[in-house]
């Protein structure tokens, strides 16, 4: 009995699992592609002194706040600590991160990630981009007709 219900708890489980990642996955897609959309061409480096905030955007992207309206979205490679960690750390020589020579650091025992590509990304556009895919289409619903009674 009590191997069936562990089993009942795995698969329920394993379900309910399965059903929470796509609307994860979609919204991470989203998030990609709203950064995608506002950031500019690459630059080398840029001037890193304090990590305001950041924001993981799967394994090989994330996109780093150095204040409330500056934002720089980094290309990694494969890092896949990056989802998982719950700070980072940055490496800047005098106070530039600079493409293919600056790491983004995960963690203790986690291999140091490789800065490929920097781009600067537009806030505003990307709040724009934002307050756009929440706004839905709304219509007034039809008025319920009533089945003539017998």
């Amino acid at each position: 009995m009590f191997r069936k219900a562990t089993w009942a708890v795995v698969a329920l489980a394993t379900a309910l699992g399965a059903c929470s990642s796509v609307p994860y996955a979609q919204r991470q897609a989203q998030r990609q592609a709203a950064y995608a959309a506002a950031a500019g061409a690459p630059v080398r480096s840029f001037n890193f002194y304090n990590l305001y905030s950041w924001e993981p955007l799967g394994n090989s992207q994330l996109v780093v706040y150095t204040q409330a309206n500056r934002a720089w979205l980094l290309d990694v490679g494969n890092c896949p600590n990056l989802g998982f960690a719950n700070t980072i750390g940055l490496t800047a020589f005098t106070g530039e991160v600079s493409v293919n020579f600056d790491k983004v650091i995960t963690g203790r025992g986690f291999p140091p990630c490789f800065i490929t590509k920097i781009r600067p990304v537009d806030v505003a556009r990307l709040k724009l981009e934002q307050e756009a895919q929440r706004k839905i289409e709304s219509a007034p619903r039809e008025p319920a007709t009533t089945a003539p009674q017998q």
